[in-house]
Order: C-alpha cells, then sequence, then structure tokens
C-alpha cells in the first residue's frame, strides 16, 4: 500500500471513530522485532478494555488517542507502517519505531449496529 493510501485510509478511520463512543473497546499491543515474521509467542503483550469516550488527534508530536475512563492510549501517526481492517469492527495498526523494533496496536469495538 503507497503511502498516500494508508494515509487517506486511517484519516477515513479516524472520522468515523464517534460512531464507537460508548462502546467497550479492546485494545492488545504488541512489541516484537520482526515484521515479515510475527510470531505471537515472541511478542510482549498488553490488554485494555474500556468503554471508549472521545478520540482526537493531537498535533504536538503527531498522534491519534484514544480515551476511556481510566485509560488514555495513543498511535503514532508519523510511526504507523501498516493499517488494516482485521473484520467487523476489528482494526490493526503497526508502527515502526526503530530499525528492528515495532508495534502492534488491534483495536475491537463491541459495537452493536
Amino acid at each position: 500500500m503507497n503511502i498516500e493510501n494508508l494515509n487517506q485510509e486511517i484519516i477515513a478511520f479516524f472520522q468515523t471513530i464517534e460512531k464507537y463512543y460508548g462502546s467497550k473497546t479492546e485494545i492488545t499491543q504488541g512489541l516484537f522485532s520482526e515484521f515479515d515474521d510475527l510470531d505471537a509467542n515472541l511478542t510482549a503483550w498488553n490488554l485494555s478494555e474500556f468503554d471508549l469516550v472521545r478520540s482526537a488527534y493531537r498535533n504536538n508530536g503527531g498522534k491519534f488517542m484514544l480515551e476511556g475512563k481510566g485509560t488514555y492510549y495513543e498511535i503514532s501517526g508519523e510511526r504507523i507502517i501498516s493499517f488494516k481492517k482485521d473484520g467487523r469492527n476489528k482494526f490493526e495498526f503497526i508502527e515502526q519505531y526503530g530499525e528492528r523494533v515495532f508495534r502492534i496496536t488491534k483495536i475491537k469495538f463491541h459495537y452493536n449496529y
């Protein structure tokens, strides 16, 4: 996917994210070192669950943010190298932080419509 299409898909996602406000949201985050060979067993994982109350783009630092009660999560807009829809109300971002340092963020919305 070229960078222009990637950026347009990310923008479209965040322009329509308001429909998920109030929905239970699961964020699974993993750190890994081999982009072409993501091995779940070699990845350090974290899971957060919250009801999404707002989202925004933070210009200072270029971050997309998701917020719920007691939860604040950011994705670096400048570091996203992959974005895809993994199924109904499921999305995946991959950011690159170093030559061999990647973060995968999987977002699942429990959306009733």
